[in-house]
């Protein structure tokens, strides 16, 4: 982890200052969110702009997979080297879908960029089967990596996030974000629109999507995204994205519909932008206290299995 020392050293002159109750106050009183969790900055800096229980432990799903690219790019390894996709050697989350065929050979820059802009779950898992050590030491290095970044209400215990049991905060995901920017290749794979990846032994092509419609629009100048999904974690989206004329990270976890997470960050655009506050639909509201109440109580609901 030599080369990732400067990184952290950086990150600790940043953070040493960063706290979640630090948020602008007119932010977390005037800005209108459906998501439960939620934080914003300006990239590198030491307040939130935004910070609505930005401290609270939560799931965060394939948000997890931005960690995942993180180790994968600082282990070091030949992205042009061809990687198998071996067999799970623990069981998938029931009706985990891939249409990746076990056996086949993708190159380990085009697994991890669709596992970044597609959400591919066996790609994830892949990289860190074919991490120096395996796949307990990916995971392990995932937890150091955190902690080196003063993420520390970050917990892993797998790499593509369909484990309710990686969780973190929204204050954590901006010191995530901030560590990933440094390295383009996550932003332009994680941004990319549209991806055919070309397979061997079987030689075979799937398509694939970015999960982030904002991505596609070029009004929103997004230069980093992931999107995530399990029942419990609700609807998430994590992102660098233009708004009013500087770049902002904007960390989104668990809201009620698809398009939610969308609709929150025109809220902080407009926000930045002219002042607006926005509103959020009844249901949106009504979901929020459902698992405010929850998390008042110490419960979790139950996850699902896909994530995205």
């Amino acid at each position: 982890m030599f080369r990732f020392a400067l990184i952290s050293l950086t990150l600790l002159l940043v953070n040493v200052a960063f706290s979640p109750a630090q948020a602008h106050s007119k932010g977390q009183e005037d800005v209108q969110l459906a998501s439960v969790n939620a934080a914003v900055a300006y990239p590198e800096k030491n307040n939130l702009l935004v910070g609505k229980n930005a401290d609270r432990v939560v799931p965060i799903a394939s948000i997890t997979k931005l960690m995942t690219a993180l180790v994968v790019l600082e282990s070091g390894e030949p992205l042009n080297e061809w990687l198998e996709f071996h067999k799970r050697h623990i069981p998938a989350a029931a009706n985990a879908y891939t249409r990746i065929r076990v056996g086949s050979e993708l190159r380990r820059s085009d697994t991890l960029r669709i596992a970044l802009m597609s959400s591919e779950n066996f790609a994830a898992y892949n990289l860190a089967r074919h991490h120096p050590g395996g796949f307990d030491a990916f995971v392990q290095a995932m937890n150091e990596t955190a902690l080196e970044l003063g993420m520390t209400n970050t917990r892993f215990v797998d790499p593509t996030g369909l484990s309710d049991k990686n969780t973190s905060t929204a204050a954590d995901l901006v010191r995530l974000v901030n560590a990933v920017s440094r390295y383009p290749q996550i932003g332009d794979y994680s941004t990319t629109r549209y991806f055919t990846a070309g397979f061997r032994q079987p030689r075979y092509s799937l398509s694939y999507g970015n999960t982030n419609i904002l991505v596609h629009r070029d009004s929103w100048g997004v230069s980093l995204s992931k999107t995530g999904y399990l029942s419990d974690a609700g609807r998430c989206l994590v992102m660098v994205s233009r708004m009013n004329g500087k770049q902002v990270v904007t960390v989104l976890l668990d809201s009620l519909g698809t398009r939610s997470p969308m609709g929150d960050a025109g809220r902080v655009r407009n926000w930045l932008d002219t002042g607006a506050t926005g509103q959020v639909a009844a249901a949106a509201r009504a979901y929020e206290q459902k698992k405010n109440a929850l998390y008042a109580n110490g419960g979790q609901a139950e996850a699902s299995s896909e994530t995205h």
